[in-house]
């Protein structure tokens, strides 16, 4: 079985600048780390090639040349082989930009019986890419997943997450499937696969190295836009009332009802 995870580097704090033109994260200077839910899917791969053997997993990720750093950590963890998506083309891309370039470079390296990714990336929390890759690679998909119980050559019988509690279902190969916290706990990687992954080559794909229609990707490919990005201005204004608690109780049902008739 050939496995893809698709993972992505993200901030690792919430304290972030924004691009006051391009309204999207400076990603640049900014400390990065595996998306947490991307470390889900990536030990979700290692556990299925320890179940069933014979698996090659393959990770893939689209960002920045630092992002290497991020493939060399799935390396170390056990990946086999790590590829990064890396051009200005694709810079400022939203949710369906970054699935077209994504479905570009799984289709560069050759289909997959499965792939696997994150339930969502922890700076935009869409969930939609995918979803997204699923249909542009024309297999089935599968979200929240929150246990594989059975594989077999042609399908996965899975536990799924959703508001009312958990489902069954059978999930026909290829397929796109995304995975929630609840799947796994993941591992650390070892000093031989750390030392593994500081040697590994990171192939680097441009745009035209996967033959992507360069108006599918960055920001002409990205139909959502931020119009603005701004951090809320919390206000607090305490009014302290005095009296006998009867006066007070009078006086703050008095200005309860101001208040509800200005907010009408």
């Amino acid at each position: 079985m050939k496995i893809i995870v698709c993972v992505k580097q993200v901030p690792a704090t919430n304290e972030v600048r924004m691009d006051p033109v391009t309204n999207t994260i400076i990603r640049e200077g900014v400390e990065s780390i595996l998306n947490p839910f991307d470390a889900f899917a990536m030990e979700e791969a290692l556990r299925l090639r320890e179940r069933h053997g014979g698996c090659e997993i393959i990770t893939i990720s689209m960002g920045i040349p630092s992002v290497r750093g991020i493939l060399q950590e799935t390396i170390a963890l056990g990946a086999d082989q790590a590829f990064l998506l890396s051009d200005r083309a694709f810079a400022g891309a939203d949710t369906l930009a970054t699935a077209h370039a994504l479905a570009a470079g799984i289709n560069k390296l050759g289909a997959a019986d499965l792939y696997i990714c994150g339930k969502m990336a922890t700076d935009g929390d869409t969930a939609q890419v995918g979803p997204m890759l699923a249909e542009m690679l024309g297999v089935a998909h599968a979200t929240d997943i929150a246990e594989i119980e059975q594989v077999s050559d042609s399908e996965l019988l899975c536990r799924k997450l959703t508001d009312d509690g958990y489902v069954r279902i059978r999930v026909q190969l290829p397929a796109v499937i995304t995975v929630s916290k609840e799947i796994n706990v993941p591992r650390l990687p070892s000093i031989s696969g750390v030392l593994r992954g500081l040697a590994a080559d990171i192939p680097v794909f441009t745009a035209d190295d996967v033959a992507v229609d360069k108006a599918q990707i960055g920001l002409s490919g990205s139909p959502t836009q931020v119009i603005k990005t701004f951090v809320p201005d919390l206000t607090q204004h305490i009014e302290w009332i005095e009296g006998k608690p009867a006066e007070q109780a009078a006086e703050l049902l008095e200005k309860l009802v101001a208040r509800r008739a200005i907010i009408r």
